[in-house]
């Protein structure tokens, strides 16, 4: 323990910090493309052996078993924003709809009879079930391949110990906040296209930070296609890597968004524009006819100020009075004074 303090104390070579990198996208790929788009709505088919590959790969994401995944997030869906939403910033907070639900033991099991369709493959139960399995494998392959990398390539200035913590501990951390950010802050920024019995929205930054999964409130409205950003200016690299992977046989049959539901959104977005100059058209005429009264209304008040002032009667001259003003002059400082566009010069 003393020697892994010491090794990680030393620094980070920049290896281990690209590699951090590398498998926080490659893994988040896993969550957003496997645990998400495969097990938890079937968008896209694959065989049982790939299926099972599949898994270990999103094992690796230290996120709990698929099934696990697919069960909570299919019961997300049927109570979004909902009082049994285990994790709707709306209803619950949102630190709780961040970290604080998963960390909680009532939402540990896994009500398998919500996921039928994947309970009947007995080596992803057993995966689901020894979850930690695939998670600890990984670690020490972190570990074997730092001590590798240490003997055989000095060059790059990394260690077993440097491997473990960036590319396992740090990445993994990164990782789970990462998906985390679609559960709390997917439900609070961003815009909403269609009008979804929650308050799932999209989000340009979050669907850089989840490789597409920012496209929230695209999900929500239409949860069986492959992709989630509908159209081809919304961002979607994990449809991008499913698309590649079609290519090898791994799998097939991705799932395109039907022709109505693109022509809804398109709808919606014509409407939110028009909407939007309405109300800049308004907003400029406020304006514009505000300015049109200011010069009336200094005029009126000039001609009521002289009008008043030649009705009071004339005081008889007196003798000339020669007084030194200069200590009566406004400073530009002086308390009471204001300055700015409100003040009439």
């Amino acid at each position: 323990m003393v020697t892994a303090v010491t090794q990680w104390m030393e620094g980070v070579s920049a290896f281990a910090a690209w590699a951090a990198v590398f498998l926080y996208f490659i893994r988040m790929f896993a969550v957003t493309g496997i645990h998400h788009r495969y097990f938890s709505h079937k968008t896209y088919s694959t065989s049982r052996a790939g299926q099972f590959f599949l898994a270990l790969w999103a094992g690796t994401t230290v996120q709990r078993g698929s099934l696990w995944w697919a069960y909570h997030h299919r019961h997300h869906h049927q109570h979004s924003d909902g009082p049994e939403d285990a994790h709707s910033p709306h209803v619950h907070g949102f630190l709780w709809s961040h970290i604080g639900w998963i960390t909680s033991r009532r939402n540990f099991p896994t009500d398998y009879s919500k996921i039928k369709d994947l309970q009947k493959f007995p080596e992803l139960v057993w995966l689901n079930r020894f979850d930690l399995v695939v998670p600890i494998l990984f670690a020490f392959s972190m570990l074997g391949l730092g001590a590798l990398l240490e003997r055989y390539a000095p060059g790059l200035g990394t260690n077993a110990w440097q491997m473990l913590v960036w590319g396992f501990f740090v990445s993994t951390t990164a990782l789970f906040h990462g998906t985390a950010c679609i559960n709390s802050m997917a439900h609070l920024m961003g815009k909403r296209r269609f009008k979804t019995d929650d308050d799932s929205r999209n989000s340009f930054i979050l669907a850089i930070i989840c490789l597409g999964e920012g496209w929230h409130n695209n999900h929500h409205r239409y949860q069986s296609c492959t992709r989630n950003g509908f159209y081809w200016w919304e961002i979607d690299p994990t449809y991008y890597g499913l698309k590649l992977l079609s290519y090898t046989g791994l799998i097939w049959g991705l799932k395109s968004v039907p022709q109505s539901i693109l022509d809804e959104g398109m709808h919606a977005d014509h409407h939110r524009s028009i909407e939007a100059a309405a109300r800049s058209a308004d907003l400029n005429a406020g304006t514009s006819s505000l300015r049109a009264m200011l010069p009336t209304a200094a005029a009126i008040a000039v001609a009521t100020a002289t009008a008043a002032q030649a009705d009071l009667p004339k005081k008889a001259d007196g003798p000339a009075i020669h007084k030194d003003l200069s200590g009566e002059m406004v400073k530009p400082n002086a308390p009471g004074v204001t300055s700015g566009q409100n003040t009439i010069i």
